[in-house]
């Protein structure tokens, strides 16, 4: 089964690279890719019962005549098609054969996603299916067409045919009803029925988040010294008595729990988990008091330069009157600002390195390093934050996120950190008014808009996308900037921010709204982490119903940063999730619902370790599994001489000694 894909009929050079491109070399890893869903078309919708947002299967015939028209670099292709129960439009772009093959009274079964267009329920660029069934759909690899994909895979399959060994101990596998794994790759891949699917996913799930589980205990047993920060008891009282508010008890916990870490012999893993607002700085900096009253220098790494500089400015503000000397160091530093900064590093002149990922760029040399601190985790890949890890002698780590992550989810996520969860808002903290606006109230929104401007405050818009697109339905920033500039508030100051600007752009407009000299900031998710405006009260969501339950509460924290009373106004149609949304603020619970109806999604993106693609992509949300096989690896290390324990952990150490390598952090 490690045999070259190069085997394959149909793989050639040009193939065999993109497929490297993308970690696959070997026939074995390609039988691993599974697909990331499946296509039911096993029952079809009558089209009277399409409604936006369906995706579906439709058994239907063509028509009419099909007409085509250019719109800027688009060709788009037009059809009816009816069922005897409704006649709908449909609509392909950039597939100009289909002309050709459309012929009026042809059978079609489509696949596809039902927008509100024009005023009409829309199928937009359905697949065209041969075959009923559940079909599956791989991750686009570029390079490489689906329908190529799909009978490499299928090639694969038969080559690996009967010749997946069983290594679970039989005994486990009959305690957990898990099937055969033959089966269970083939069923995968392409499976019999729905009961089929789930017992292969389950099974391959089951074995690699079990086996992943048990390989970061490994880790964490081997784990080495690191630095031990002493200070006295009263340090801790005397840091939250400085500060102008009372912490919460959530925080008072968490603090005793880091404290406790800072003065073990084991270095420090821990990520402090909290919704936004929770008062995580507040903690990581009382943790970086510590390390200085231990005579230990810290450095604390964001995502970005403008989140950098707002630590920064808190930092000088809480910091430096306790005795610490702060210092920034960021991509847009001069030459010598560069050289002073990292002079003042590697000499202990700076008690505090507050930056970007400048921070862990070769050359950076740190004086005594005894605290790491990362903010907003899920931003940074686990190299990059092992990186600022390894510039001292096992200094103790801290990681922070404002993702709320389900509470099972984080004990496979980070696997290889202690999780302390900040489950409690400070007093003072204005809950947000969450609306759900239809199209039809737009107005009256702008003129509550106009009120709350005319008050001193400020307001955010968020859209999905930079610039028009005619493939999808939503208003992009570009458009709302000029409309609000032109047309809707022309009296107001108004700022654009997006990802495809220069970063010093971007910073300096974000600054123009931090300071005031803006009204309104109209944006894409770039705002999502680190922008902190306490005078703004208003965000304004665009296409609310193109972004998941978790993203919208991360953009919803964005407002409500001060005491007056603040709004989220959702520009969509009332569905079920949004509906969701406005009944509650709580963050994990947003989260467990976000991935119930979407699966875990980003939350084992790339940005983490990379390892779990197999048994992530067979998980589909299933928490009760998480924990099955989190206890099951407890168990199993807790008698490592049981011959079942033997054989697990071994297969373990060989599946994924390599990676988890690359992601241990002490």
């Amino acid at each position: 089964m490690d045999i070259s894909l190069s085997k394959i009929k149909g793989i050639g050079p040009a193939r065999l690279k993109a497929f490297e491109a993308a970690g696959i070399h070997t026939v074995r890893e390609l039988v691993m890719f599974l697909p990331r869903e499946y296509r039911d078309l096993t029952r079809t919708v009558p089209l009277c019962e399409l409604k936006p947002g369906d995706t579906a299967a439709v058994r239907v015939k063509v028509a009419g005549e099909v007409h085509e028209r250019r719109a800027r670099r688009l060709l788009i292709t037009k059809l009816y098609v009816t069922d005897g129960t409704e006649t709908l439009p449909v609509l392909w772009y950039n597939q100009p054969w289909l002309k050709k093959q459309m012929a009026p009274g042809r059978e079609l079964l489509l696949y596809g996603k039902a927008e509100h267009k024009q005023g009409y329920v829309t199928l937009v660029s359905p697949a065209i299916e041969s075959a009923e069934g559940l079909i599956p759909v791989y991750r686009n690899i570029a390079g490489i067409p689906p329908k190529a994909l799909k009978s490499s895979v299928e090639a694969a399959l038969k080559i690996c045919e009967g010749q997946w060994p069983d290594e679970l101990p039989e005994s486990l596998r009959r305690r957990y009803g898990l099937c055969e794994r033959n089966f269970a790759m083939r069923n995968a891949h392409f499976p019999l029925n729905r009961e089929a699917l789930e017992a292969a996913r389950r099974r391959i799930a089951f074995e690699e988040l079990l086996l992943y589980q048990i390989a970061l205990r490994l880790f964490r047993s081997t784990g080495r010294e690191g630095v031990r920060i002493d200070f006295d008891d009263a340090e801790l009282e005397a840091f939250w008595s400085r500060l102008p508010f009372e912490p919460t008890n959530a925080q008072r916990r968490v603090l005793m729990e880091v404290a406790a870490d800072l003065r073990s012999r084991k270095a420090m893993a821990r990520m402090v988990q909290g919704d936004v607002g929770s008062g995580k700085t507040a903690i990581a900096f009382a943790a970086i008091a510590l390390a200085h009253a231990g005579g230990w220098q810290s450095a604390l790494m964001a995502p970005t330069e403008v989140l950098a500089r707002q630590h920064y400015e808190a930092a000088q503000r809480i910091l430096e009157p306790l005795g610490m000397k702060v210092g920034l160091l960021v991509g847009s530093l001069t030459p010598k600002q560069h050289r002073l900064a990292h002079e003042a590093i590697a000499s202990g002149e700076w008690d505090v390195a507050i930056g970007t990922h400048a921070l862990i760029t070769e050359g950076v040399e740190y004086h005594r390093l005894g605290l790491v601190v990362t903010d907003e985790q899920h931003r940074f890949g686990v190299r990059q934050r092992t990186s600022l890890s390894e510039k001292g002698d096992a200094p103790n780590v801290l990681v922070m996120s404002a993702t709320p992550i389900p509470r099972t989810l984080s004990l496979i996520l980070y696997g290889d950190l202690d999780i302390s969860i900040v489950n409690e808002l400070p007093p003072g903290r204005t809950p947000v008014a969450t609306r759900i606006v239809p199209e039809a109230r737009r107005e009256d929104m702008y003129d509550f808009l106009r009120r709350e401007v005319a008050k001193g405050r400020q307001v955010y818009f968020v859209c999905p996308l930079v610039e028009e697109s005619e493939a999808v339905e939503a208003l992009p920033a570009e458009a709302v900037y000029e409309d609000l500039r032109t047309n809707k508030l022309p009296e107001l100051r108004i700022e654009l921010v997006h990802g495809r600007m220069k970063a010093a752009d971007k910073d300096a407009a974000l600054e123009r709204f931090r300071t005031g000299e803006a009204d309104v900031l109209v944006s894409t998710t770039v705002i999502e982490v680190g922008v902190n405006v306490p005078n703004a009260t208003v965000m304004v969501i665009e296409n609310a119903e193109r972004f998941g339950l978790a993203q919208l509460h991360q953009l919803r924290g964005r407002v409500g940063r001060g005491t007056e009373e603040s709004w989220c106004f959702l520009m969509a149609e009332p569905n079920t999730r949004l509906r969701f949304l406005r009944s509650t603020t709580d963050g994990f619970r947003i989260a467990e619902k976000d991935m119930e109806l979407r699966g875990p999604g980003e939350l084992f993106g790339t940005r983490q370790s990379g390892t779990l693609t197999a048994g992530i992509g067979a998980l589909a949300g299933d928490t009760e599994l998480l924990k099955l096989t989190h206890d099951e690896a407890k168990a199993l290390m807790a008698s490592p001489d049981d011959a079942d324990a033997r054989a697990v952990i071994a297969l373990a150490q060989e599946r994924f000694a390599d990676k988890l390598r690359d992601v241990a952090v002490n």
